[in-house]
């Protein structure tokens, strides 16, 4: 598969849903009113898909694999909020379930793509040929 736009990749799409899911949640009840906690975590999820785009408008294969890996450093900051976030009661176990799971897949399909980006050598960014890479995850 080639991808001739960040918006074509699957994980950033994935990362996008979850930015939404995680703006959602943190607009209700006390989660809103906590100012600190509801921007971080806002903060990280943003993160994660913003890297992923940076990373590929980058001008190197090396560069994008670097971005990808801030944005699974941003994925473990994620999962580490929403426990701060059950822990105060403000989303609910089965939030936190929903938003994990998604955060994991995220995070193990940068992991794949990272890995890959780094063996693969001599093609453009823009050529890169993924053979289903990240719909194995």
């Amino acid at each position: 598969m080639r991808f001739r736009t960040f918006e074509e990749m699957l994980v950033w799409q994935d990362a996008r849903k979850l930015t939404a899911l995680i703006y959602s949640s943190a607009s209700e009840g006390l989660f809103a009113r906590d100012f600190g906690l509801r921007d971080q975590i806002r903060r990280s999820a943003v993160s994660i898909m913003s890297n992923v785009s940076e990373g590929y408008e980058r001008s190197s294969k090396r560069e994008f694999a670097m971005f990808l890996g801030y944005a699974k450093g941003s994925a473990g900051e994620l999962r580490s909020q929403l426990y701060v976030a059950l822990d105060q009661k403000y989303i609910t176990e089965d939030q936190v379930q929903t938003a994990y799971e998604s955060v994991t897949q995220i995070s193990a399909q940068l992991s794949k793509f990272s890995a890959y980006l780094r063996t693969i050598r001599g093609l453009k960014l823009t050529s890169v040929t993924l053979f289903l890479l990240l719909l194995s995850v």
